[in-house]
C-alpha cells in the first residue's frame, strides 16, 4: 500500500533532490511524495529473470541499450514513477550519469510486476501515464493471475495482447526473445508453492 507522506507539493526538481536520510523509495504523484512498499522476494525474482533475459538479448544483438531496475520515469510536470524493469537507449542516461536515476525521456520498454497493492496503479494509472509518453512497449506481469499483458503503442493508443501458461511472450523490441509466462511465474515460486 502506498501513502502520501507530505501535505506540501514538490516540484520535479525538489523530488530529484529529496533525501529523508532513509532507504525509502518514493514516487511523485501530482506533486506529492508517495511511499512505495519494499518489493516481495517473489517480485524481485521475477524481475531478475526479466532483466537477465533482456540483458542477454541486448548483448547477443549488440544493441546500444541498457536494461535497468527501479529507475524513475518522469511522467508529467509533477509526476515520476518507479518502474520494475526498463530498457533505455544508452544515450538516454549518459548525460545524467551523476544525477538521480530518473529518465527524462521515454524508455524503449517498461515492465511492471503486479503486487496486491499495485493492481490499480500498474493496470490503470501507469498505463495512462506511459501512454501519454508514448512508451512503445509496456509489459504488465501479473503473477497473481499468471498472465502477462504486453501493450504496444499503435496509432495513438495501446493495443494489448494477453499471454498465459506456456505461451511465449511476443515482444516488439526483442522479437527473438524466448520466455514464457510459466517461466516468469515459476521464477517467483518457492519449491513448496
Amino acid at each position: 500500500m502506498t501513502s502520501s507522506i507530505t501535505n506540501r507539493l514538490y516540484s520535479f526538481a525538489e523530488y530529484l533532490a529529496y533525501d529523508d536520510g532513509s532507504d525509502n523509495r518514493y514516487e511523485l504523484v501530482d506533486g506529492k511524495l508517495e511511499l512505495m512498499n519494499p518489493p516481495t522476494f517473489r517480485h524481485l525474482l521475477i524481475c531478475d529473470l526479466i532483466q537477465d533475459s533482456f540483458k542477454a538479448e541486448i548483448r547477443r544483438l549488440g544493441l546500444p541499450w541498457l536494461c535497468l531496475r527501479e529507475v524513475g520515469i518522469r511522467t508529467g510536470w509533477r509526476k515520476s514513477r518507479l518502474c520494475d524493469v526498463c530498457v533505455v537507449a544508452t544515450e538516454q542516461v549518459m548525460e545524467f550519469m551523476d544525477e538521480s536515476a530518473v529518465c527524462q525521456s521515454p524508455p524503449l520498454l517498461v515492465v511492471e510486476v503486479v503486487s496486491p497493492e499495485s493492481v490499480k496503479r500498474d493496470y490503470r494509472y501507469k498505463r495512462s501515464e506511459y501512454a501519454a509518453l508514448e512508451i512503445s512497449e509496456y509489459w504488465i506481469v501479473d503473477p497473481m493471475e499468471s498472465k502477462v499483458t504486453v501493450l504496444l503503442w499503435e496509432e495513438g493508443l495501446y493495443e494489448d495482447r494477453e499471454f498465459t501458461g506456456n505461451q511465449q511472450i511476443v515482444s516488439r523490441r526483442f522479437p527473438e526473445l524466448v520466455v514464457t509466462v510459466e517461466q516468469l511465474v515459476a521464477a517467483g515460486k518457492r519449491e513448496e508453492d
